[in-house]
């Protein structure tokens, strides 16, 4: 019969050998799923590279008139709505007229009186004349004093004092008049150009107020077939953005279409919002398929330069950097030949595949995108092979996945 004792040693050893089972299969497992470090590279090649600036912006007609009333009243009917196409002159709004028709006629009426007030006066003045030369003859034959002359002498002057504010009565009789028929002109609103209608901001039976500014009520293209797009571009890209550039864009309604534009102006004027300066670029664009409508957010791709055989290299290499020791102590030999991988002459560091570490080697950069950059001169061999970044190999266990040794974005702004 076995004692407690060994019932204890038994149990003991037991767990012991649970313990390094589990420690046994655990090492295994982390063995057996290590995964060794591998690079993903690609090889330099030689092809046309395009160097790019991106923007986006808004598509606008080239000519927007908005359309106003400079008389307040009623809108009494609409003739033209969204996408109706006029002619200029062509009547679009009618504001009530009644109240403008009854402002003429009244100040036709004034002006009538005015005019008659001015005749009245002239035959008065003519009256007061005669009777001052027929006193005048009586005063040489003694038959009248000189001091009765001189009563119907002042007489024919006040007459013709009269006569002139008379006439100026008339005139502001006249310029009343004609403000009051403006008005009712104003009252019938006309399309000044032709164009289509993209906007309407009233309806039947609302009332305008003309009284400290024009209120809007149509804005009117003059020609859709010709748009423009007004685009920001960032004070580092201004510089490579010129009038007469290519420029392409595209539009969420038709993402797989390309559309073309020529820049047609550089704004000087500077925009500034949270510290960022940018300068508006305005791109021209052929609408005559009428596909692009007002209002739709282009983005868009100014082409500042175009090589047809350069050396190109993905832009992504320029931001890998090892965290290895030994690629530490090459990035410091690097450092003094390459200025630390900005030196003179546009010198940038970037790593090749050499005896399977990275090996840092100075090279000079010229045009480029987001995507490729080209290789102007240095020394990269011809059969180099540059790091994009790190990556894990298979293990045992079949797993893989990126493992990322890059550093900060390094990539020039090209």
């Amino acid at each position: 019969m076995p004692t407690f004792a060994s019932t204890k040693t038994f149990k003991l050893a037991v767990s012991a050998a649970i313990i390094l089972a589990l420690a046994g299969g655990t090492y295994f497992f982390l063995q057996s799923g290590k995964q060794a470090e591998g690079y993903r590279t690609a090889k330099p090649a030689r092809g046309e590279i395009v160097s790019t600036v991106t923007s986006s912006g808004n598509i606008t007609p080239v000519v927007t008139v908005n359309v106003g009333a400079p008389v307040s009243g009623t809108i009494k009917e609409l003739f033209v709505d969204f996408n109706s196409q006029v002619k200029k002159g062509q009547i679009i709004a009618q504001i009530d007229p009644a109240t403008f028709r009854a402002q003429v006629e009244q100040s036709q009426g004034n002006y009538l009186a005015a005019q008659a007030n001015a005749e009245k006066a002239k035959v008065a003045l003519a009256d007061a004349q005669r009777t001052m030369k027929r006193y005048q003859g009586l005063v040489r034959d003694g038959s009248v004093s000189v001091s009765d002359f001189d009563t119907y002498a002042t007489a024919a002057a006040s007459a013709q004092a009269a006569l002139g504010a008379a006439k100026g009565a008339v005139a502001q009789a006249r310029g009343s008049y004609d403000q009051a028929r403006t008005n009712l002109d104003y009252a019938t609103i006309r399309s000044p150009v032709d164009g289509i209608v993209i906007s309407r901001a009233v309806d039947v039976g609302q009332t305008v107020a003309a009284s400290f500014q024009t209120p809007t009520l149509f804005t009117i293209a003059q020609d859709l077939t010709k748009m423009q797009i007004y685009a920001t571009v960032d004070e580092s890209d201004i510089g490579k953005v010129h009038e007469g550039g290519n420029a392409t864009f595209t539009v969420d309604a038709y993402p797989e279409s390309n559309f073309a534009g020529i820049i047609t102006q550089v704004r000087n004027a500077a925009t500034t919002v949270q510290n960022v300066v940018t300068y508006t670029v305005v791109v021209g664009v052929d609408n005559s398929d009428l596909r692009l409508k007002p209002g739709m957010t282009a983005n868009v791709t100014f082409i500042t330069a175009r090589k047809a055989d350069a050396l190109k290299i993905p832009t992504a290499a320029l931001r890998f950097r090892p965290k290895t020791t030994d690629a530490a102590d090459s990035d410091k030999s690097a450092d003094r030949s390459a200025g630390k991988g900005r030196g003179a002459g546009g010198n940038k560091r970037l790593y090749i595949l050499k005896d399977g570490k990275p090996a840092p080697v100075s090279v000079q950069l010229g045009i480029g995108n987001d995507k490729e950059t080209e290789v102007a001169g240095g020394e990269l061999p011809a059969d180099a092979e540059v790091i994009i970044e790190v990556q894990a190999a298979k293990g045992k266990n079949g797993a893989a996945k990126p493992a990322s040794a890059s550093g900060p974005p390094m990539g020039p702004r090209l």
